[in-house]
């Protein structure tokens, strides 16, 4: 047996370059998973994936010819059944035994082991391993029928009769150990150690690869490609700072458009643009976004991250002279900014007011009206949303010299405008940009102070790590927005499905979330989405259930975005099995679950609370919440109720000022007299008078310790 590496690359028509990443990736690890799991490679082997723009390879160090033989240990039946009473061989061992390739003559070599009750006959054999040619065609087979392809394509074989699907028609098939062609076949293909290279700059025609090792090399010298995704893509980065570096200036960082950008070029070559500093007046979103978007380019900021009228583009070619190049793509690049130029300019000869009524023209959601319709109910919710903040009994001070109701009215106003962008044609050409551009055009109009930005900023957070809203105005409406969505598109029965959420409920409830814990504002959960709920008109018939529905949805989307955050299970356990309505409250909760966690009486104390629920909820009826100090006749339980009387009142007095920790340290004195009361009081006595005191001081107990946090989850 010959150990050697492995070479496979299918070589294809250009392939979806937003797809060719995930491509590669599954391409590569699927053949060599399926290469170990067959014992041709080890499990630890090193794999090297190759995609390009026409090619999908995979290499893989240390691959064997032929797999090892394999013991194989086969259950063939009961003993009962296998042998008659005098240890001959049934017709039904004989014929099992027949079926496995053996005959009558193992029947002495059979072991007799336990299985179950009973006793079975197993047969010990040694299976050939597998061939490399058998080994690599079934994990060649196994690697394109688990590719991710975004769509199946069918194309016709050179003998005009056989059809094959795809993602793109393959035309060349590679497979090499060593310098050895392996003998293996696909898409109506054969292997072979011929492939393509570059279509105009390849030095030769045809690049017959030598070996498994002497594949990306020569390809790079006599194909003019780059045959490794990574390797390319960090070429294009080197070339991309270069070209920016030289200009005094700094590329836009976007990972998805270099993802792309890489995947459409085989042979990177970086080219200083640029365009007319005119275009420069239009917002830099709108041309940094057609640049990006339509053309592939890589717009240059200044050091003040301020868009400039030069840009860098990548070219697939290498000519002498790039100044055709160069040239063309300038040509191109214009009249896409002087499209966005002119849009700009005819959506400001409009006012944001004036569109206000072309909103109730806009299907918003069949079943929840226009977006008019939509508008108002979130300036509904943001009202609501106001006067919560001024009831609050946490303080919350609005903006300086404003009063809430300056605030309510902004609000009113940026609700009302929020969404008139979407009639403009500019945010008609680039959906992306709504919200952003209803900012620009309220600010030519010269909108009062903060109206603005709350237009622009209400849709933030839009993304993971995205800023929040900068002002209260929209930080209002932001709230008001995303709740609006939420309620109304639970009430009508649209849920997240699995990985389905083609509405992005967990992203705007991220979003509610974010801006509530961040800014710590004195808002309660459940009233935010009651108020919500009451936005939408009778008629609409949202489900009742709707509230208590979304409250479950929001406190697991919390639970998940805590874990990210490196809180363990039980601590967030702990606090959300309160529910707490104020999720700013939340991560000072979890840090005095951590510290109460690390004192030595934490454990007792758990147990204990854990013991105490027990016992409550077995309870026929309510629990007293008064403890009649006369009855208290045993030592341990009036000692019980003297450190309650001393502690309960600190801990209460630490909760209310918002210091959890110290809050939750000051039960830690309960210790000593929880343990001696379970120790040598007996809870459910027989007078009826007793058991119900001992019941009340129970609970006494459990409402002092579970303020925080439910302390019984930290019990192991």
């Amino acid at each position: 047996m010959t150990t050697n590496n492995l070479l496979v690359e299918l070589f294809v028509e250009e392939l979806p370059p937003k797809a060719l990443k995930k491509l590669g990736e599954a391409f590569s690890s699927t053949l060599a998973a399926s290469l170990a799991a067959q014992g041709l490679a080890a499990a630890g082997a090193a794999v090297t994936a190759y995609a390009s723009p026409r090619r999908l390879g995979v290499h893989v160090a240390g691959v064997a010819s032929r797999a090892a033989d394999r013991a194989v240990q086969s259950k063939l039946m009961p003993v009962a059944v296998a042998l008659t009473a005098d240890g001959q061989p049934t017709p039904a061992l004989l014929k099992k035994l027949a079926a496995l390739g053996a005959d009558a003559s193992v029947v002495p070599s059979l072991k007799r082991l336990p299985d179950g009750k009973a006793e079975a006959l197993f047969l010990d054999s040694l299976v050939p391993g597998a061939t490399l040619a058998e080994g690599l065609q079934k994990a060649i087979d196994e690697a394109l029928a688990k590719l991710p392809i975004p769509k199946v394509m069918t194309y016709q074989l050179a003998d005009g009769w056989s059809d094959v699907k795809f993602v793109r028609p393959a035309h060349k098939l590679v497979a090499l150990h060593g310098t050895h062609v392996v003998p293996v076949q696909v898409l109506g293909l054969h292997a072979g150690r011929e492939t393509l290279g570059h279509r105009f700059e390849a030095t030769t025609p045809v690049v017959a690869i030598d070996s498994a090792d002497s594949y990306a090399q020569q390809l790079r010298e006599q194909g003019a490609v780059i045959a490794g995704f990574d390797e390319r893509r960090a070429e294009i980065r080197r070339q991309l700072d270069a070209a920016a570096a030289a200009e005094g200036l700094k590329p836009i960082d976007d990972d998805a458009l270099l993802d792309e950008v890489t995947a459409l070029v085989e042979r990177p070559n970086v080219l200083t643009c640029q365009f007319e500093k005119e275009f420069l007046a239009v917002p830099q979103e709108c041309l940094i976004l057609t640049m990006k978007a339509n053309q592939k380019y890589f717009p240059l900021l200044d050091a003040s991250a301020k868009l400039t009228n030069k840009f860098l583009i990548v070219s697939n070619i290498r000519p002498a002279d790039a100044s055709a190049v160069v040239g063309g793509n300038e040509r191109v690049v214009r009249p896409r900014l002087a499209d966005a130029k002119f849009f700009f300019d005819q959506d400001r000869k409009k006012t944001l007011a004036s569109r206000v009524d072309g909103l109730a023209k806009v299907v918003y959601h069949g079943k929840l009206g226009s977006q008019g319709d939509r508008m108002a109910r979130v300036r509904a919710i943001g009202h609501a949303i106001v006067n919560q903040l001024r009831m609050a009994t946490v303080p919350f001070t609005v903006e300086a010299k404003d009063e809430f109701e300056v605030l309510d009215s902004k609000v009113r106003e940026a609700a009302t405008l929020a969404k008139c962008d979407l009639l403009t044609d500019m945010v008609g050409e680039f959906p992306e940009l709504q919200g952003i551009m209803g900012g620009y055009y309220a600010r030519h109009e010269g909108l009062r102070d903060g109206v603005a930005i709350a237009i622009e900023d209400h849709y933030k957070p839009r993304f993971a790590g995205d800023a929040l809203p900068r002002n209260h105005t929209g930080t209002v409406l932001a709230l008001a927005d995303k709740l609006e969505t939420l309620v109304g598109l639970f009430g009508i029965g649209q849920l997240p499905t699995g990985d389905k959420d083609p509405f992005a409920l967990r992203r705007h409830a991220l979003g509610v979330i974010r801006i509530l814990a961040e800014k710590n504002l004195p808002l309660a959960l459940p009233e935010l989405l009651a108020a919500a709920f009451g936005a939408f008109p009778p008629e609409l018939a949202l489900a009742d259930d709707t509230v208590a529905k979304l409250l479950a949805f929001f406190y697991d989307r919390l639970a998940v975005n805590l874990r990210e955050q490196g809180y363990s299970a039980q601590e967030i356990d702990a606090v959300l099995a309160l529910q707490p309505a104020r999720l700013g409250d939340v991560t000072k909760r979890l840090a005095a679950v951590r510290g109460f966690a690390a004192l030595r009486e934490a454990a007792s104390l758990a147990a204990a609370n854990k013991r105490v629920g027990n016992i409550l909820k077995k309870v026929d009826g309510a629990v007293g919440t008064t403890v009649d100090a006369t009855l208290l006749k045993e030592a341990a339980e009036a000692a019980l109720h003297q450190a309650l009387a001393a502690l309960a009142p600190l801990a209460d007095k630490a909760f209310e000022a918002g210091d959890y920790t110290a809050s939750l340290q000051a039960l830690a004195g309960l210790k000593a007299p929880v343990d001696a009361f379970f120790d040598g009081v007996m809870v459910n006595a027989e007078d009826a008078a007793l058991r119900a005191n001992r019941l009340a001081l129970l609970g006494t107990l459990h409402a002092s310790m579970n303020r925080v946090a439910d302390l019984s989850r930290l019990a192991a």
